[in-house]
Formats: structure tokens, C-alpha cells, sequence
């Protein structure tokens, strides 16, 4: 039981010791961000589904982003446009 608290307070796996403890490096990465070092360097992260999915961002359109938007009441004043010169067009 002590062992596995060790492992699940552990933030840092060297490239062997986390592929020889995928299992145990998975389930503490529920509880935080796991790091993988090769050769002493950071090199990977090893993210809960949760987290990574609240890292990716949403996935909504930019409709359903402006629908859903605290500001989509607000009215803007646009300035009047100048008028422009009509342009002859051939067809």
C-alpha cells in the first residue's frame, strides 16, 4: 500500500521505468500531469483525458460559439458607410 502511494505522489518516469509501469503511470496521471524524461530531459507528458480535453478546446463551430457567447445581445453602433461609386460590370 505504501508503494502505491509513492507511485501515485510521483510526477517524473524515466523513459524505461514508464514503459515498465504504463499501468501505474496512467492511473497517477489522473491526479496530475505525468513527465517523461529521456536522458535527464523533459520529453513528455502524459495527461488525464479530462485534462487533455479541457487543454484541446472546443470543438463547436463559430456559429455555436457566437450563439453561445455572453455578449451575443450586444448591440454595436457601426459607423454609416460612405457611399460608393457603382462599378460597370460585363457579363
Amino acid at each position: 500500500m505504501n508503494t502505491q502511494k509513492n507511485i501515485l505522489a510521483k510526477t517524473t518516469w524515466q523513459l524505461q521505468e514508464a514503459k515498465a509501469m504504463l499501468s501505474e503511470v496512467v492511473k497517477a496521471s489522473v491526479l496530475k500531469p505525468q513527465t517523461i524524461t529521456v536522458r535527464g530531459k523533459e520529453t513528455a507528458v502524459i495527461l488525464s483525458i479530462e485534462k487533455y480535453k479541457n487543454l484541446s478546446g472546443s470543438k463547436q463551430s463559430l456559429y455555436e460559439f457566437i450563439q453561445t457567447s455572453p455578449l451575443r445581445d450586444l448591440e454595436i453602433e457601426l459607423p454609416p458607410r460612405l457611399p460608393e461609386k457603382m462599378r460597370a460590370v460585363n457579363l
